[in-house]
């Protein structure tokens, strides 16, 4: 007995998963248009997805060679706390809603491998399948989007027309021949929001319609920037130390947007001030952050977001620690202190001024 597409939802819902839909596996326009975005320069550093890892998002079966059916399902995350625009506090940093519980790799790949289980259950036979969640080569959104989860909307989240756009994505690769969902209309309308909150500027136009230059764009500097921060963009960082938030906060199809249940992913506690932060060992921030998404920036690299957010506080109090920061081996976090500094003595100096600025405190 074939298998029915509402059979399929009902497992994906089981498993904990709170959206679901289904696509044919195979190639999509969509390519050509990520193609584009990363031969303009806009992926940034993020050289997986320029070389051949990224030419494999061409097709899904580059993945599984006789899949024929991609089940997307999504997970919420969203809590109770504030967005970070409704934050007034000047001693702590933000960091990104996702990223506040367990690792979601994990999760998602346990509710998948139970699906999956399931399924084979169901079906009376084996089949091929593989996982997949964030890290494999594949064009997540836009088969989420042929699946019926959602519209791409002009800050390039998914956007669920009941759930808005804080979930998670992940995808089973099927050999089975399943019924296909269809993809819903754009409902974003003439709404701008997300291009005019932008701190950075990084929601572009371009001739397909809006798309996010990498190199500006706050999650990207916070996370995959390896380095030292242009100096004309760490103060658009604000108080972002991993991750930003901004432009799915101010999307009005996240006003109503319903809460987790799963409490992996709800905050446990309040992040330590800035101060306390700026004198994370290796071994705290080990210790803090191994099993959450705030790994990936790395100890040097969160340590210089939080001298960047130490500056954009405005708050005088930092200058003593940022002094301190100066000194600090790593020529990336060493620059961001030196250039809050800059900002806190009202200076507008570049990051080839590390003398001058510190002359001003």
């Amino acid at each position: 007995m074939a298998i029915s597409a509402e059979q399929v939802k009902l497992l994906a819902r089981q498993c904990g998963f709170e959206i679901a839909g289904i696509t044919a596996a195979v190639p999509l326009s969509d390519y050509e248009r990520f193609d584009r975005w990363r031969q303009a320069g806009m992926a940034g550093e993020m050289t997986y997805l320029t070389d051949g890892r990224g030419d494999l998002r061409a097709d899904p079966r580059h993945l599984l060679a006789d899949a024929k059916t991609i089940i997307c399902v999504g997970k919420l995350y969203n809590t109770g706390q504030p967005y970070s625009t409704e934050r007034r506090s000047r001693d702590t940093g933000w960091i990104s809603r996702y990223a506040w519980g367990e690792d979601y790799h994990e999760v998602l790949r346990a509710g998948l491998e139970l699906l999956r289980a399931r399924l084979e259950e169901l079906n009376g036979e084996p089949f091929h399948s593989r996982i997949c969640v964030d890290t494999a080569p594949l064009l997540e959104r836009s088969y989420a989007r042929q699946a019926g989860l959602g519209w791409i909307g002009r800050n390039t989240c998914l956007i669920n027309q009941e759930s808005g756009s804080w979930f998670f994505l992940g995808e089973l690769l099927t050999s089975l021949e399943l019924e296909l969902d269809s993809p819903p209309p754009d409902r974003c309308g003439t709404c701008r929001r997300c291009i005019d909150a932008c701190p950075t500027a990084a929601i572009v136009p371009s001739a397909d319609g809006w798309r996010i230059d990498s190199q500006n764009c706050i999650s990207y500097l916070t996370i995959e920037k390896r380095g030292s921060l242009d100096p004309g963009l760490q103060e658009g960082t604000g108080d972002h130390l991993f991750g930003c938030d901004i432009c799915q906060d101010v999307c009005p199809w996240n006003r109503n947007a319903p809460k987790t249940e799963d409490a992996a992913f709800e905050r446990h506690a309040d992040l330590p001030s800035l101060v306390e932060l700026s004198g994370y060992s290796e071994e705290d921030f080990r210790r803090e952050f191994r099993h959450s998404p705030v790994w990936r920036a790395k100890h040097r690299g969160f340590l210089r977001n939080v001298a960047a957010a130490m500056g954009n506080s405005g708050d005088p109090a930092m200058i003593d620690r940022l002094t301190q920061l100066a000194r600090h081996p790593d020529e990336s976090v060493s620059a961001a202190a030196n250039r809050s500094l800059a900002i806190l003595s009202g200076g507008k100096l570049g990051s080839s001024e590390p003398e001058a600025i510190s002359e001003c405190v």
